[in-house]
């Protein structure tokens, strides 16, 4: 048998964006936790930049009933073009405008059943096909002074090959609430992973080097997924996926140097916002007077 090939070009980014957002209520009761606003534009349209900036050039959600609003977000919308036309509101027609996703490079895959992230990225396999994808979490954010997130990975692939996934070091008792890497070289910022546990007890964990939402997965992962069996939290586990894959394709660790932000809970979605919001170039020095004042306090 043909051994794939574990350098093909990522063309393509999956952006699981299913979930009910509970932890936001009310705010999500109608709006996708993932149109939550961070400083200027939601957090889906800043994970669908990362991508764009990283050079890929085709966009699939796999989303849940009742969250047409993200679909529609990148949408060409005529009606407010023309208004901001006529009040020559340029400025804004260009945020707008960097908003929209042509025709035809982005897709929406419905999610039925909440079965979890491994669930979730099958339900793509279908338009991905027999290729490479980068996988996008729009919960996590990072917060780039160079090349993005996904850029920096996709380096990472074209050296290496294979299965790329973004990790950072978490405090050790917070090491049962995420996927957590065992690499064989600790040290270097990029190394082999020669194993993997989802939400392992802090004594039974291999390292505190955890998985942060980002990803690099050959297409192979799909047919291990289409027979995976519910694990942790009785859903069907990306990492497990992940680990029956590592028998047979390298994994590599990319530890991340950026700061990054959970964004699925109400405080790391607040510092979030007041990280990018103090790097922004229109918001910056207003926010550093605000955060004086109040520290003040």
């Amino acid at each position: 048998m043909k051994k794939p090939d574990l350098k093909r070009p990522i063309r393509k980014a999956v952006f699981p964006v299913a979930g009910l957002g509970t932890r936001f209520l009310p705010a999500t009761k109608v709006l996708p936790k993932e149109m939550l606003p961070l400083v200027d534009r939601p957090l889906i349209q800043r994970a669908v930049e990362e991508a764009r900036e990283a050079g890929i050039n085709e966009f699939i959600f796999v989303s849940g009933r009742g969250k047409s609003l993200i679909a529609e977000h990148f949408e060409y919308q005529p009606e407010l073009v023309i208004a901001l036309k006529e009040k020559n509101k340029t400025d804004l027609l260009e945020k707008v405008r960097a908003s929209n996703l042509e025709s035809g490079i982005f897709s929406t895959v419905l999610q039925q059943n909440p079965k979890g992230l491994g669930h979730a990225i099958w339900c793509a396999s279908k338009i991905l096909g027999n290729e490479p994808f980068a996988l996008l979490l729009p919960d996590v954010m990072v917060l780039s002074e160079g090349k993005g997130c996904t850029a920096q990975m996709i380096d990472v692939y074209n050296k290496t090959g294979g299965n790329i996934i973004a990790s950072a070091h978490v405090a050790k008792q917070d090491v049962k609430k995420y996927g957590i890497l065992d690499v064989k070289d600790p040290k270097s910022r990029t190394s082999a992973i020669k194993g993997m546990v989802e939400k392992p007890e802090p004594a039974k964990a291999p390292s505190t080097l955890s998985i942060i939402g980002r990803y690099i997965l050959q297409p192979e992962i799909f047919t291990i997924l289409e027979k995976q069996k519910a694990g942790s939290g009785g859903e069907i586990q990306l990492t497990d996926a992940m680990q029956t894959l590592l028998k047979t394709q390298p994994f590599t660790s990319m530890e991340l140097r950026d700061p990054y932000f959970d964004c699925g809970h109400h405080t790391g979605f607040i510092e979030a916002n007041i990280a990018f919001a103090l790097k922004d170039p229109v918001f910056g020095a207003q926010m550093k007077k605000i955060l004086s004042r109040y520290a003040k306090g």
